[in-house]
């Protein structure tokens, strides 16, 4: 059995919730954004680059709350996120290398020898689709 690593009690409410409203979305999703991040390792400048570059005193206002009324565009990058955090739990059985994975150099053509987060954080919305549906494929799922 595993066990449950630093931010992963965060992210599974956000992944399982069913809100209300889109309303109801910005506060789940952005702690979950938030724990993913320190579980990555994320620098300020790449997390902002992953929400779409909100203005920094948003980001820092949704850092410290861990709650907003993000855009949807800012709510589909999460989405995007949590699932290749979710695909990454599935095909490594270590949480440690699910979390390293998106910072290893990858031979597959998608990513020509870079790491994911690089193509990640192009600023492309596409580029986290694009990650995400490599993962999906990775573990044979064909959603």
């Amino acid at each position: 059995m595993r066990h449950n690593s630093i931010g992963e009690a965060e992210m599974q409410p956000a992944i399982h919730a069913e809100p209300t409203s889109s309303a109801d979305l910005g506060g789940p999703a952005l702690r979950a954004f938030f724990a993913l991040a320190e579980r990555w390792k994320l620098r300020t400048a790449e997390q902002r680059t992953l929400l779409g570059e909100p203005p920094e005193s948003t980001y820092f206002k949704w850092k410290k709350q861990q709650d907003g009324t993000p855009s949807r565009d800012v709510i589909e990058r999460i989405s995007y996120l949590l699932g290749i955090w979710k695909d990454l739990q599935i095909l490594f059985p270590d949480p440690a290398q699910a979390d390293a994975w998106v910072r290893r150099p990858n031979d597959a053509p998608l990513f020509a020898g870079r790491s994911a987060l690089d193509r990640m954080l192009s600023g492309n919305v596409a580029d986290l689709y694009v990650v995400r549906q490599y993962l999906d494929a990775q573990r044979g799922w064909n959603g």
